[in-house]
C-alpha cells in the first residue's frame, strides 16, 4: 500500500475515532442530564409525599385532640351534674345545721 494511502487510511481512522469520543461524550452528557432530570423528579416527588403524609398526620392529631377534648368537657359536666345532685340532696340538711347554729348563737346571746 503506498504511503499516502496508509496516511489517509489512518487520518480517517483518527476522524472516526474523534467522531466516536464526541458521540461517547454528547451520550454521556444526556446521560448526566436525564439521570440529574430524574433525580430532581424524585426529589421533588418525595417532597411532596412528605408534605402530604405532615399534612396527614397534623389532621390525624387534630382530631384526636378534638376527640379527647370532647371527652374532658362531657366528663366536666357529668362532675358538675353530680355535684349539683349532691348539694341538692343536701340542702335541707344544711338548713337545718346554720338554722340550729344560729338558734345556739340567739340563746348564748340572751
Amino acid at each position: 500500500m503506498p504511503r499516502p494511502e496508509v496516511l489517509d487510511r489512518i487520518k480517517e481512522a483518527e476522524q472516526e475515532a474523534d467522531d466516536i469520543v464526541a458521540e461517547a461524550e454528547e451520550d454521556r452528557e444526556e446521560t448526566i442530564a436525564a439521570a440529574r432530570k430524574e433525580a430532581d423528579e424524585i426529589r421533588e416527588q418525595a417532597r411532596e409525599d412528605a408534605e402530604v403524609s405532615a399534612q396527614e398526620r397534623l389532621e390525624d392529631a387534630r382530631d384526636e385532640i378534638e376527640a379527647e377534648h370532647e371527652e374532658l368537657i362531657e366528663q366536666g359536666e357529668n362532675a358538675r351534674e353530680e355535684l349539683a345532685e349532691q348539694a341538692a340532696g343536701r340542702k335541707d340538711e344544711v338548713v337545718d345545721y346554720v338554722t340550729d347554729l344560729f338558734e345556739e348563737a340567739v340563746h348564748a346571746q340572751t
